[in-house]
């Protein structure tokens, strides 16, 4: 059946108007947060990572105030998952400061693809955490996408370091937090769902860095230190809006645009661009994902 016939269905109020729509949306979305890791690494090269992390967190939660807090009032913060919501919370925390770190120390489109092992990792760990069952293709899978990790580290390589090892942790504390996320899934409503990381975030950092946290030297760096939750809130709404016109199966290839956006960034920002066996682990992490998301699509 053509993508742009399928029948309406009521979990995607949006549908009739096209999924073409939700996919726009899937890749604005992934291109605003690569604007985000961009505009982050550029200031890592200023301030401590903790205050990049911090300032982000306070404007997105400090907008969503301004812009829902009037409409929705206690709405925005009544749940009854308050456990879920903190461990969710502090572990998009501790992914956000882990993966600016690495950002700080390698190029952007090499951190970004090794943290795209995140939807393998998920397979993986949907076994034992979720309770389902794990295919043989996600083995495969996972064992590809690590395979394109040493392609692109390469064990004697410039950034065969400690530092490759941080978006690979974040890659796990981001699949931990989509499983979180997906308990949370038909509980507490979405806007509720993305405002508490903010709090979190925003109480978090400081107690746990207090002496890291820096205000801006200039007005460019202060409008940067803005964009930035802007850039968070605005990624985080395109995504939610996309899934209104198309379910997750359909849009979750099209997250891979984000390393595009990465490549050209990387490039016209900081003089960055892999080289060719480089290229060739993040074609290799892409496309394991890419069929394990398409396989588990087509089951469906």
């Amino acid at each position: 059946m053509p993508l742009l016939s399928m029948p309406l269905n009521p979990r995607y109020p949006h549908a009739r108007e096209g999924i073409g729509r939700g996919i726009f949306l899937m890749v604005l979305a992934v291109s605003t947060f690569t604007c985000l890791d961009t505009t982050s690494k550029y200031l890592a090269q200023h301030y401590p990572v903790p205050a990049i992390v911090w300032a982000r967190y306070v404007v997105q939660m400090l907008l969503m105030v301004a812009v829902l807090g009037p409409r929705l009032g206690m709405t925005l913060v009544r749940t009854a998952n308050l456990r879920l919501q903190i461990i969710r919370g502090v572990v998009l925390t501790a992914s956000s400061l882990v993966f600016l770190s690495a950002l700080r120390l390698m190029p952007l489109a090499e951190a970004a693809s090794i943290a795209f092992m995140t939807p393998i990792i998920v397979a993986v760990l949907a076994g034992p955490v979720l309770d389902e069952k794990v295919a043989g293709r996600t083995w495969l899978a996972l064992a590809g996408g690590f395979v394109g990790v040493l392609l692109i580290v390469r064990p004697g390589g410039g950034l065969f370091t400690w530092a490759a090892l941080l978006p690979l942790a974040s890659a796990f504390m981001m699949a931990f937090y989509q499983m979180l996320t997906s308990r949370l899934a038909g509980r507490d409503t979405p806007l509720t769902t993305l405002f508490y990381p903010a709090v979190i975030g925003t109480l978090l950092v400081p107690l746990v860095f207090p002496h890291q946290l820096a205000l801006p030297s200039g007005p460019l760096h202060a409008a940067l230190f803005v964009l930035i939750g802007v850039l968070g809130g605005l990624g985080h709404f395109f995504l939610i809006r996309a899934h209104d016109y198309a379910p997750t199966s359909m849009l979750s290839p099209f997250m891979y645009a984000q390393l595009l956006t990465a490549l050209a960034l990387g490039w016209l920002v900081f003089g960055q661009l892999p080289d060719g066996v480089a290229l060739a682990g993040m074609a290799t992490i892409s496309a394991s994902g890419l069929l394990l998301i398409l396989g588990h699509r087509r089951l469906q």
